[in-house]
């Protein structure tokens, strides 16, 4: 073998040594070792009880390095390594915003449910396409939903509480026992959605579209309701008590209102005017 050859391959196992991190650390280690022990064997044969005193002392400090500094090096390294993912997740949720594809939807959602993972729950998703996704059980509490879409969603157990969601698409979406109480949801169309047992506690739903909507045991007590439609809804034992702004008119065209809770005078209305709507 030439010398240029071996130079080659010396140079070859040094490329493939260093791009080895854990090999080359060990490396280093061993030939310090030697190195520092070397130095070291005259003070081990002369006077080795003081030399290890000196020794247990700097182990000390190298332990109290490791519990203080290094620990705490470590947590401000994953916490702000947590920052830049959740900085990550949001800027991608920008980036599908307004962005209507099956593609954007599905992202925008994974998003979401990873900034839950972290345990944030207040997200900027005005203008978001988020049809036809898997969101059930996600926690939404005091985000802004303003113009998004959720048509043909699947968000049972959904926490919407606390959120704007004005003009929001929830059209054909199936949201059973989903929470919007306290939500502000004027004008949000909620034609054909499947919102059985869902909470409106409180919630603003001024000119909001229930057309077909089914809100059987639904929650809208003490709600908004000014202008609300109700066209063909299903409101069997929804609990409408305290609901402002609603009136018998309102509620003509409704499915049923069996066993629908209802404040008196607005019962009493509709069982002179429409009491078929009270039956079976």
């Amino acid at each position: 073998m030439s010398k240029k050859e071996l130079k080659e391959k010396i140079e070859e196992k040094i490329k493939e040594t260093i791009e080895k991190p854990i090999l080359t650390s060990f490396i280093v280690l061993f030939f310090l070792t030697i190195l520092v022990l070397g130095f070291s064997l005259p003070y081990y044969l002369d006077n080795f009880r003081d030399f290890f005193k000196e020794v247990m002392a700097e182990a000390h400090g190298m332990l109290f390095d490791i519990a203080i500094i290094g620990i705490l090096i470590y947590w401000l390294n994953a916490n702000g390594e947590k920052q830049l993912r959740i900085r990550m997740y949001k800027d991608e949720i920008d980036d599908f915003r307004q962005w209507e594809s099956e593609e954007a939807a599905f992202r925008t959602v994974g998003n979401i449910k990873r900034l839950n993972r972290h345990k944030i729950t207040e997200i900027n998703l005005v203008n978001c396409h988020m049809t036809k996704t898997n969101m059930s059980h996600v926690d939404l509490t005091g985000s802004n939903l303003n113009s998004s879409n959720f048509s043909h969603a699947n968000a049972i157990e959904c926490n919407f509480s606390g959120t704007r969601a004005n003009q929001t698409n929830f059209e054909n979406a199936k949201m059973n026992q989903a929470n919007f109480e306290g939500a502000f949801a004027s004008g949000a169309n909620f034609k054909d959605a499947f919102l059985i047992k869902a909470n409106f506690r409180n919630a603003f739903l001024i000119k909001s579209d229930f057309s077909n909507a089914y809100l059987m045991e639904a929650d809208l007590s003490n709600c908004h309701l000014t202008g609300a439609t109700f066209d063909e809804a299903s409101l069997y034992k929804a609990n409408l008590k305290g609901a402002e702004g609603i009136t018998a008119d309102q509620l003509k065209n409704v499915k049923t209102l069996y066993l629908a809770e209802l404040d008196e005078d607005i019962k009493n209305e509709i069982k002179e005017k429409y009491p078929e709507l009270l039956g079976k």
